[in-house]
């Protein structure tokens, strides 16, 4: 008999049927997994890359992030369709069809995506802890550890709990990025702007490059994985075809709803490093340089600056905590999904977290710990995750269009031709930024 995927929570949540309740009553009902799937979309890397744009080129790449998320909301909902129809997660789909060899490869490749995944949270938080309690960053990496115990806390509680607690996280960054921005008084009217296409991201080399970071640190594997799994924690019957195409409805309704504030939050990074920092001509190399330029004066006024720098530091230090939910779900899906080896989650946390903390410590030692260094990992898990991108989305869409598979809610032609197309175009940008 095949595996539940995340058997823990898989169908543990009980959504009325059609007929039973008022249209809030199931959207509450069904509300959640989008949340643990935006927070994927606001970790470090996305954070360094928008504040970058901002600080950079003020606000013409908010057009970049807004067609990211566009991209994004598709691809999850593919994602949700093959876990909602054929109640597999990515990983059991493609484990289904391949060969024992490549099934080995592609469970290899994506859990070194999962790693670097994981290590994007582990240099957040370790930064955070640095900029907030200057605590050493070698310290801040191995207290890191300790984040198994608040996985292991939050997963006593059930799934709705967890997500609960991971939209409220995502409510209070929101609040102070809000804050934030109100107090740095933006230009609106350039703001808007910004959302309008401009061929000048492509005639500049550099900014190209920095809008390929962003595409890059918005659409990342394990969300992919996630979402598939997490769409089937709901209970229903699979076996009604309205009941089926009303739980598409309303899981699709939760991740547009939780991506669209994935990407306020992204919009006011932008807007953050483009207002305070574009005409100061600081250059945004680290997440440091962000906290220390709001803590000078000249940038945010004397009586907001100690409050600014300390709410970014918080911000950073709890997505990083909130983050280790997603990156141990995502890496059970992974390897369960593709050698169906189960672990107890949190020993499949401790496993992730000591393998990625051995490349972090080894270039740590090598260079001296200097922060602004340190920080570069994050760009380098950006690039491994790139790498892996296509190996997650091209078999996501061939599988959703296969009506052998999917029966009534296979892709149709034109969103398995503009799948492929946006799939290639995203590979070859990713190409183009690593070489």
């Amino acid at each position: 008999m095949r595996k539940k995927s995340l058997d823990e929570i898989n169908g543990s949540v009980k959504v009325p049927t059609v007929y039973e309740a008022a249209f809030w009553q199931k959207f509450l009902a069904y509300s959640g997994p989008g949340a643990l799937v935006a927070v994927g979309y606001m970790d470090p890397g996305n954070w360094l890359t928008s504040l970058a744009g901002g600080g950079q080129y003020r606000y013409s790449l908010l057009i970049v992030l807004f067609v990211s998320i566009l991209v994004a909301m598709m691809m999850q909902s593919l994602s949700i369709k093959l876990g909602v129809v054929t109640r597999r997660d990515l990983a059991q789909a493609i484990a289904e069809r391949v060969s024992k060899p490549l099934r080995i490869f592609l469970w290899l490749l994506n859990e070194i995506a999962m790693m670097a995944t994981d290590l994007t949270g582990v240099v957040g938080t370790s930064v955070a802890l640095y900029l907030l309690f200057h605590l050493p960053l070698i310290v801040g990496i191995f207290l890191t550890v300790a984040d198994v115990l608040i996985v292991l806390i939050f997963l006593q509680f059930g799934i709705r709990r967890i997500e609960f607690i991971v939209l409220t996280t995502i409510l209070v960054v929101g609040v102070i990025f809000a804050i934030e921005v109100c107090r740095a008084h933006p230009a609106w009217s350039a703001i808007l702007n910004g959302f309008v296409p401009s061929t000048s991201i492509l005639a500049n080399h550099s900014e190209l490059l920095l809008s390929l970071g962003i595409i890059g640190a918005t659409i990342m594997p394990h969300n992919i994985y996630l979402h598939s799994a997490l769409a089937q924690s709901r209970r229903y019957d699979e076996h009604d075809p309205a009941q089926v195409t009303e739980t598409l409805k309303f899981a699709n309704w939760d991740s547009i709803i939780h991506l669209i504030a994935a990407l306020i939050v992204n919009t006011l990074l932008v807007i953050l490093g483009g207002t305070l920092f574009f005409h100061q001509h600081i250059v945004l190399n680290s997440l440091a340089d962000v906290f220390y330029g709001l803590k000078n004066p000249a940038v945010v006024g004397q009586l907001a600056s100690s409050l600014m720098s300390w709410l970014f530091g918080f911000a950073l230090l709890i997505t990083g905590l909130i983050s280790s939910i997603t990156s141990t779900l995502a890496g059970q899906i992974v390897m369960e999904g593709y050698i169906n080896i189960r672990l107890p989650l949190w020993k499949r946390r401790l496993l992730t977290r000591f393998i990625t903390l051995i490349p972090i410590v080894i270039i740590g030692t090598l260079i001296n710990f200097n922060e602004q260094e340190f920080e570069q990992l994050i760009i380098y898990a950006q690039i491994v995750l790139s790498i892996a991108l296509p190996f997650t989305l091209y078999p996501l869409i061939a599988i959703t269009s296969d009506r052998q598979f999917m029966g009534n809610h296979v892709n149709k032609r034109w969103q398995m031709v503009l799948g492929y197309t946006l799939v290639t175009m995203l590979t070859l940008l990713n190409i183009i930024g690593i070489i």
